[in-house]
Formats: C-alpha cells, sequence, structure tokens
C-alpha cells in the first residue's frame, strides 16, 4: 500500500468579519480573501500569507510565521479562515 503524499499547504477563499484580518504590509483587509498556509521545512512553523480574492498582490498576516504542532496543518489553517471570519484584525497565531 503506498502512503498518500504530505500536504505542506493549504489555500482557501473567506469572508473576512467586521476588522478583516491584519497584514504586515497593508494594515487590515476586509472583503474576500485568500489565504494560503504553507509550512515550512522545519515542519513546526507556518507562513501564513493572504490576498484580497482576485488580485495579484500578496501580503503577510501579521504573526506569520507562526508555530503549529506536527501534524495540525489543516487544523490550524481551519482554525484560522473561523478567525478571519469572525474578523477582529486577525492574526496568525
Amino acid at each position: 500500500m503506498n502512503n498518500p503524499p504530505a500536504v505542506n499547504s493549504y489555500v482557501d477563499r473567506v469572508t473576512a468579519g467586521p476588522g478583516g484580518a491584519m497584514t504586515d504590509e497593508a494594515g487590515v483587509l476586509t472583503g474576500d480573501l485568500t489565504v494560503a498556509t504553507i509550512l515550512l521545512s522545519d515542519g513546526h512553523s507556518v507562513r501564513v500569507a493572504i490576498q484580497r480574492s482576485g488580485s495579484d498582490t500578496w501580503y503577510t498576516l501579521t504573526g506569520s510565521p507562526a508555530p503549529v504542532p506536527a501534524g495540525r496543518l489543516a487544523a490550524y489553517h481551519r482554525d484560522l479562515l473561523g478567525r478571519i471570519r469572525r474578523g477582529g484584525g486577525t492574526r496568525a497565531t
């Protein structure tokens, strides 16, 4: 039996809640966003990039890179999307 390849990143669209998501370069982004959560080579931290959906410009979510427990990338990404939906200047933590 072959093992499936490891997933090292997730990309999804989300609509930010009031107060949006905080970026290092552009401040708060609101509205429809695309979020990319990328596992770094150390296997224990993630880089989170975010953009306005349809844009070519990516920004760093404030707090990125952030620690993530081994094997929990998918759970971290789902949680992050939920926090962005709630808004409040979401950061990568």
